[in-house]
């Protein structure tokens, strides 16, 4: 989720009120500060439905630890300490399997149909199979294959059923806010990615937040901090262990989703929801006459991003998505995500945050590529050398001796608008499987730094 970061609501992590605060200042000396911190989690309760706000998690991942945490200790305080099944479906994100693992559970996958749905047969047989032993589902809304899963509450109903709990990986959340919540549908736990849905930047890796909503009977078990206690000793929590080294994860850039959830405002939250699924929908109904949409609804609709298949354009022609993530560039666009969830495909997130006429761009773009792609099909190109095999294009290319079957305005400028705000790649395409099992450590000697 790649949406607008606003010069307004990034204004404040500049203010020395906020920016200046060291994370173990005594609390009498940092009322706004707190303040503002305890305005932000009243928000999130209002829009996700949950009881409590952990404000420590410094990422989804992080988030997703802090809530299987909290589910193991509400199960031992039962006497339930046996409860280590963990039920994930295929379509998760790889964090799930590995955050269960590191909780010290059982991970048991979950099939998903043909349209991307958790199988609900599969997950109630799995359910009642480790009944005894049943920790908790971690479950994503809509789901990673773009859609909603309409049997979401009986799904959550289905684990609750056998006392387990339902974590609910809030990545999507941005097709939730104003519509529905997490609580609503059934789930205990819940990460919010404030660096995705709430307008942190993330673009450059980082820094994130991913606090965690709860229900009023996991409360007691969410991470505490014992060098800079969270609230008074008669908190719920108190003496719980810390997940982050400090009690509000980076509290530095908190005033940025408060910038923007208090801008909004609830009807503006509702409509940025809308739009970002209007938008999703509008790609995919325009693009699925050139590429496969590989996921939809019974309704035939997407939820907030849609799973463009490759694959049977990479069987006939060998081209693959990399090759169209790499030829986007020379049309001015950053690469969507690649093959994820599923090997060969792209999946087109917009957001609310991209008009209709950048849109359109993108998807003449996509059409464009799709007419280079049926040249090499139709014989007019060659298969391993096209725009595609050898985008991005650079300038030097580009006023370079040229020997390519195709024109230079073919390779750089290929649809008129392209030229009105033309971005040059710095470099042609690096070998990516080479780099990552290559790896070139530029730090400095250790040596140097004594």
């Amino acid at each position: 989720t790649m949406k607008l970061n606003a010069t307004s609501e990034m204004i404040p992590v500049t203010w020395p009120e906020f920016a200046d605060i060291h994370p173990f200042a005594p609390a009498d000396q940092t009322t706004g500060y707190l303040e503002m911190i305890d305005g932000l989690a009243a928000q999130l309760r209002e829009i996700t439905g949950f009881d409590a706000i952990c404000m420590q998690p410094n990422s989804g991942a992080q988030g997703e630890y802090a809530g299987l945490v909290a589910i193991r200790r509400y199960h031992a305080s039962r006497g339930e300490q046996h409860r280590n099944v963990c039920l994930i479906p295929k379509s998760a994100h790889g964090t799930n399997p590995a955050t269960a693992q590191m909780c010290g559970m059982d991970v048991v996958v979950v099939n998903c149909d043909d349209n991307g749905n958790v199988d609900l047969t599969d997950l109630q047989a799995k359910a009642a199979q480790h009944a005894d032993k049943l920790a908790a589902l971690m479950i994503t809304y809509p789901s990673t294959h773009g859609v909603f899963e309409e049997a979401i509450r009986e799904i959550c109903a289905s684990v609750h059923q056998y006392g387990g709990q339902v974590y609910m990986d809030g990545a999507n959340l941005n097709a939730q806010v104003g519509l529905t919540s997490p609580a609503t549908i059934g789930a205990d736990v819940s990460h919010m990615n404030l660096h995705k849905t709430f307008c942190i930047p993330h673009g450059g890796g980082g820094p994130g937040m991913g606090p965690i909503g709860l229900k009023a009977h996991l409360a007691p078990f969410m991470a505490d901090h014992t060098v800079a206690a969270t609230g008074t000793e008669e908190r719920p929590n108190a003496g719980q262990g810390a997940v982050s080294a400090a009690q509000f994860g980076s509290a530095s850039i908190l005033p940025i989703s408060w910038m923007y959830i208090t801008m909004m405002g609830s009807r503006g939250l509702k409509r940025a929801t809308k739009v970002a699924i209007l938008n999703a929908n509008y790609v995919a109904s325009q693009l699925s006459a050139h590429y496969p949409v590989l996921y939809t609804g019974s309704q035939g609709r997407v939820a907030h991003e849609c799973i463009l298949d490759i694959r049977p354009i990479k069987a006939a022609t060998g081209i693959s998505e990399v090759d169209i993530a790499k030829r986007l560039m020379d049309y001015g666009f950053h690469a969507p995500t690649m093959s994820f969830p599923v090997a060969g495909t792209i999946m087109v997130e917009p957001t609310e945050s991209e008009d209709k006429g950048e849109l359109d761009r993108f998807i003449a773009a996509m059409v464009s590529i799709r007419a280079e792609i049926r040249a090499i099909e139709e014989g007019r190109v060659p298969a391993d050398n096209n725009p595609l095999k050898n985008a991005p294009h650079t300038q030097a290319d580009f006023f370079g001796d040229w020997d390519r079957p195709y024109s230079r305005q073919e390779a750089a400028f290929p649809l008129a608008w392209v030229g009105d705000n033309k971005f040059w790649p710095s470099v042609n395409r690096i070998d990516d499987v080479y780099g990552d099992r290559n790896l070139f450590c530029s730090c400095v000697p250790m040596d140097e730094l004594a």
